[in-house]
């Protein structure tokens, strides 16, 4: 059996990641660095984009008409919108340069996709007009930065690898 105390401390963990709050150094059990907050890299915050935009994606997708098109389009945006953020988790966790590009490579694929499909319903849907260009907007704007992510990648790679 689980007491108390254990049971609210793994809530309150449990809330505080989900909140996107930062540990000091000291909450987990790290040397202090300067007295200085953990910062999120700046991967942790692409990665928490692409979660936000998945979850964008989600909604849009369930609001869309019930009509056998609108149905099809809709699970299609659900599947690769919701899918650039998994992915990318794992070109984090690659076991190679090559690899990564690779993840990245099928991250990039995804949010293609993704822009395709929006397109499409920008033209069939004009109630949604303002909502669907800000989600294809900051689609467009991950798209470059994993397009250049991937660049810097095999850049960097290129005097190494041959």
């Amino acid at each position: 059996m689980i007491d108390s105390w254990a049971l609210k401390t793994r809530f309150m963990a449990i809330s505080r990641v989900a909140s996107h709050e930062l540990y000091t150094s000291a909450e987990l059990n790290l040397p202090e660095r300067r007295g200085m907050a953990l910062e999120k890299s700046q991967s942790d915050r692409l990665e928490e984009r692409l979660i936000d935009f998945a979850a964008r994606i989600i909604e849009f997708a369930g609001e869309l008409p019930k009509t056998p098109a609108d149905r099809h389009i809709s699970l299609q945006i659900l599947r690769s919108g919701t899918a650039a953020a998994p992915n990318y988790a794992e070109a984090r966790g690659a076991e190679s340069r090559a690899d990564f590009i690779h993840k990245l490579g099928i991250v990039q694929k995804e949010l293609n996709e993704t822009s395709v499909w929006l397109r499409i319903v920008l033209r069939i849907n004009r109630e949604k007009t303002d909502r669907i260009v800000a989600i294809l907007q900051e689609n467009i704007e991950l798209a470059r930065i994993i397009t250049a992510s991937i660049r810097t990648a095999k850049s960097r790679g290129s005097g190494n690898d041959n």
